[in-house]
C-alpha cells in the first residue's frame, strides 16, 4: 500500500513525460501500480453511439427522475463499457423499493434492475450504456455543489406528469408527518393533529424544480427554513394525499 503523497509524486513524474520504467526505477513502485493509478484518473468514456431517444415510458421516467435527483447517482463500469444507475432506498419503506425497481426496469431499455443490500438501505441498480443521456444532470461532485437544470425534453415530461415527478422527490427527500398542537376551548385544553408534507434538499436548483412543479399543480407551499419546504394548508395536503401519499 502506498500513501497519497507517494501516488501523487509518481503520477506527477509520469505527467512530465517520463516513462513508466524510469518512474518505477526512481520510486521503487511497480509498473502495474502506477498504471492502475493512471486508469483511475481517466475521464468517463464517451458514448460511441447515441441512444435511440427519450424514454418511452414517460410516467415511470418522471417518477425515477425525482428519485434520482434526491437519492440517485450514476457511475461508470470498471471496464469503461457503460454506466450504472443507483438509487438508495431506506429499508423502512419496502413499497418504495418495489416502486423504484419497477420504474427503473420500465425506463431502462435493457429492462434490468437489481437490489444490493447495504446497512439500513437497499441500492436499486441497473446497467445501461446511456444513463448519462437519460439523466444529463449527472456530473462530477455532489449535486448541491453544481448547477442542476432540466433539458427541454425532460421539462416537457415533468409538465405532462407533474405528480409522478413530485412523488419521486417526496419518496427520496420528503416525508408526510402529523403535527399537533393544543388549544384552550371552554376552559379545557384539547389536542389537535394535522398532517404536513416536508421536502428537504441541499440543492437550491432541485428545491426550485420541486416548488415550480408544486405551483404547476396548484399546491401551496412555504419555505420553512433554508433547507425545508413545507406543505401544510388543508386543501394542498389533500391534493398531496390524493396523488402522492405517505411512503410505505
Amino acid at each position: 500500500m502506498y500513501d497519497v503523497n507517494t501516488r501523487k509524486r509518481a503520477l506527477a513524474l509520469v505527467a512530465q513525460g517520463r516513462s513508466l520504467n524510469s518512474v518505477s526505477r526512481e520510486t521503487g513502485i511497480s509498473h502495474a501500480a502506477i498504471r492502475s493509478w493512471q486508469n483511475r484518473l481517466k475521464p468517463l468514456p464517451r458514448m460511441v453511439t447515441p441512444p435511440p431517444g427519450p424514454p418511452t415510458d414517460e410516467v415511470s421516467y418522471a417518477y425515477l427522475l425525482g428519485l434520482y435527483l434526491g437519492d440517485g447517482c450514476i457511475s461508470s463500469h470498471t471496464r469503461g463499457t457503460g454506466y450504472y444507475l443507483r438509487i438508495a432506498c431506506a429499508d423502512a419503506w419496502p413499497g418504495l423499493i418495489e416502486a423504484c425497481t419497477a420504474a427503473m426496469r420500465a425506463v431502462n431499455p435493457a429492462g434490468n434492475a437489481y437490489r444490493v443490500q447495504a446497512h439500513g438501505y437497499v441500492s436499486v441498480a441497473g446497467y445501461y450504456p446511456h444513463w448519462p443521456y437519460l439523466f444529463p444532470q449527472h456530473g462530477p461532485g455532489k449535486k448541491h455543489e453544481r448547477r442542476i437544470a432540466l433539458e427541454p425534453w425532460q421539462q416537457a415530461i415533468v409538465d405532462t406528469y407533474p405528480w409522478e415527478f413530485i412523488r419521486g422527490l417526496i419518496h427520496s427527500d420528503g416525508c408526510r408527518i402529523t403535527n399537533w398542537t393544543t388549544r384552550l376551548i371552554g376552559g379545557e385544553r384539547k389536542r389537535y393533529e394535522y398532517p404536513r408534507y416536508f421536502f428537504t434538499n441541499l440543492s437550491g436548483d432541485i428545491t426550485r424544480l420541486f416548488t415550480d412543479t408544486l405551483d404547476h399543480v396548484g399546491v401551496a407551499w412555504k419555505q420553512a427554513n433554508a433547507r425545508n419546504i413545507s406543505v401544510a394548508r388543508k386543501a394542498s395536503v389533500a391534493l398531496m394525499d390524493a396523488h402522492v401519499g405517505p411512503k410505505h
